[in-house]
């Protein structure tokens, strides 16, 4: 049931944005059935619909936090939906994939070429996930999609278990030295977050949540069935 309203959610919110910047409504309603479903599909474990919802959720009140204007919040509601819509593993082109998914919807639903332009700019942000200084929507959709990192221990736990199945066929080696890289990287950012306001919400626990995981990649131990990781005999430094 809550799967369901998540869906329901996304599928509704997103096609209410496009409307916004001048869509069909018919196309609008096509093009949000479309994106509902490549959420859903199986190989999917954390980047699925209630991520899309939540990425959508957190945008929304960091948009609101900047004081961003009504189109604008609509363009980031757009590019927040979509910004995960193509996912197979495969960083970069996944990201330019889902852009020029989302830049083929907005064109058929007649939405003008500057907002269909701006929105594939936003989605394309996510694949460096940098943007200008200046440019607030992208920063809010880019905390928003990080946002999960400064959830609580629990959470947290279950979001990394879930990227670690998207990547099941990665050796424990190989996934441990990758997932080391990114996170190390995200760990040495300061600030981690662009936006003051996704700095004050999430930072401190992200930073947290970001040390706590590097201890267990580096550790000797191979995770357990349940994805915990058994302590080493000596702690790692």
């Amino acid at each position: 049931m809550q799967r369901f309203r998540e869906n329901t959610l996304v599928e509704s919110e997103w096609a209410a944005a496009l409307c916004l910047l001048g869509g069909n409504q018919e196309v609008a309603a096509a093009a949000a059935a479309d994106l509902v479903g490549r959420y859903a599909e199986a190989h999917r474990r954390y980047h699925d619909n209630v991520h899309a919802r939540a990425v959508v959720r957190d945008a929304a009140f960091l948009a609101a936090e900047l004081r961003l204007p009504a189109e604008e919040r609509a363009v980031l509601t757009v590019a927040a939906g979509a910004h995960d819509v193509v996912y197979a593993g495969q960083p970069g082109d996944d990201e330019r994939r889902s852009a020029s998914w989302a830049r083929g919807w907005l064109t058929r639903a007649g939405v003008g070429e500057a907002h269909a332009a701006r929105v594939e700019e936003l989605v394309l942000a996510t694949a460096a996930h940098s943007a200008p200084p200046d440019d607030p929507a992208a920063w809010a959709l880019l905390d928003a999609d990080l946002a999960i990192l400064g959830a609580d221990p629990g959470a947290y736990d279950r979001y990394r278990r879930a990227v670690r199945e998207e990547y099941a066929a990665l050796d424990e080696p190989a996934w441990r030295a990758g997932r080391t890289a990114v996170m190390s990287g995200l760990l040495a950012r300061d600030p981690l977050y662009g936006t003051r306001a996704a700095r004050r919400r999430w930072e401190a626990p992200a930073k947290a949540n970001i040390a706590r995981e590097l201890n267990l990649l580096t550790g000797a131990a191979p995770p357990a069935a349940d994805g915990s990781v058994r302590p080493t005999r000596t702690p790692p430094r």
